[in-house]
């Protein structure tokens, strides 16, 4: 255990819906974050002036997310002046990596780290922050980048999922998660409370608000295809039958079984041994192996597979071995490449719902994924667990947990 980070603790908010109406959004994303910081020491007995750096994945990083939100947020947490913190943004893994380099600066210096991340979509809306690929036709060509509804449908068809299945997966993902919801099986989830709370204030969300009950397989057939229009008149479909070798592009992927946008916060804990041994602190995991990767720009989504297959060998270990996988629900298709490529499944991947039933907060993501399988690890007292999320361009992270018992 000497070598190894390790999990002292793990939480994130409820997600609620990324527009206007949804419960969280008259909260600033400092704010939100902030007060998860609170929440996050006030389970363990660390002063804050321990802890040696923040990570703090953020996709959008502008507006109400910029100037470094994650020193802002700790600085309205009330935590001490010491305590310094970086913002980063690796597309949608953000909350992985960020948690990953924490992970590397607790072995390093043999103290503490918290590592997360922030999204508020309802207020710094997806592609807020523009970017270089805005405008610079060079880049566009070079980078290969299309939108990621036409890639996921493009990975649909070279696989051959249909949206029959693709329904039938998004479908298993809102009853799950409505299942956990109502168990209350997920302890790392804490109440958002309000901004200027009063003495009789009510939480303004507790559980998430993004699974949908209404869903039905009839509902979600009826649903129309999101990226058809697009594909035939901005020429991406051409592009992709030209790219692949394809006759057509099967656009199979709709509102239903793709994540929805979402509002949300999360939090890791980390340690070295020699720091929770000084502090005589209770330990929940360690970290056993880390990988991040990048595969074809275009296709973009299907890296979780490399990165966990790299993660896995770092670890000594086979799929086998792993007894449950969390991994972000970019697209319903994704999820079927992800279980057909590595062998797993359905019954070991996103057990508890994903990110179509409870939304893509997308700089939390990866670190709340972790909290959400260390939870479920502990419910059903098993060993070994994977997260993975894969990102724009191509980019994914993963990595391989082990409960301490």
């Amino acid at each position: 255990m000497n070598h190894f980070p390790l999990i002292i603790d793990a939480i994130r908010t409820p997600r609620g819906r990324g527009n206007a109406k949804g419960a969280l959004a008259q909260i600033t994303p400092a704010a939100l974050l902030a007060q998860h910081m609170q929440a996050l020491l006030a389970r363990t007995p660390i002063d804050s002036a321990r802890i040696q750096d923040t990570f703090i994945g953020c996709v959008n990083q502008t507006g109400e997310q910029g100037s470094n939100i994650g020193k802002l947020a700790a600085v309205l947490a009330g935590w001490s002046d010491t305590v310094p913190a970086l913002t980063l943004n690796r597309f949608c893994t953000s909350g992985l990596s960020a948690v990953q380099l924490g992970a590397q600066q607790v072995l390093a210096h043999e103290g503490f780290a918290v590592a997360g991340g922030v999204e508020m979509m309802s207020r710094v809306p997806l592609g807020a922050d523009q970017g270089p690929l805005v405008g610079d036709l060079r880049l566009q060509q070079r980078a290969r980048v299309v939108p990621i509804g036409i890639a996921a449908d493009t990975v649909a068809t070279l696989e051959g999922f249909s949206r029959e299945a693709c329904d039938d997966y998004a479908l298993a993902s809102q009853q799950r998660a409505l299942a956990a919801r109502a168990q209350g099986w997920l302890s790392s989830v804490v109440p958002v409370q309000p901004e200027v709370p009063g003495p009789d204030a009510a939480p303004v969300l507790s559980v998430d608000e993004t699974p949908r009950e209404s869903t039905t397989a009839a509902s979600l057939a009826r649903m129309p295809a999101a990226f058809a229009a697009m594909g035939a008149e901005q020429g991406w479909d051409a592009l992709m039958c030209s790219a692949y070798g394809l006759a057509q592009v099967d656009h199979v992927h709709h509102a239903g079984n793709a994540p929805a946008t979402a509002d949300g916060a999360s939090l890791v804990l980390l340690g070295s041994l020699q720091a929770v041994a000084r502090h005589r602190l209770k330990v929940r995991a360690r970290i056993v192996a880390n990988a991040i990767t990048s595969v074809d720009h275009t296709l973009a989504l299907t890296g979780a597979v490399n990165a966990t297959r790299m993660a896995l060998s770092r670890a000594q270990l086979s799929v086998a071995d792993i007894d449950l996988f969390e991994v972000n629900e970019s697209f319903a298709a994704l999820m079927l490449h992800y279980m057909k490529h590595l062998g797993i499944s359905h019954a070991q991947l996103n057990v508890n719902g994903g990110a179509i039933a409870l939304g893509h907060a997308m700089g939390s993501t990866g670190s709340a994924l972790l909290g959400t399988l260390l939870d479920e690890l502990e419910r059903r007292d098993l060993r070994r667990g994977v997260v993975a999320v894969c990102g724009a361009t191509g980019v994914a992270a993963a990595m391989v947990i082990e409960r301490l018992r």
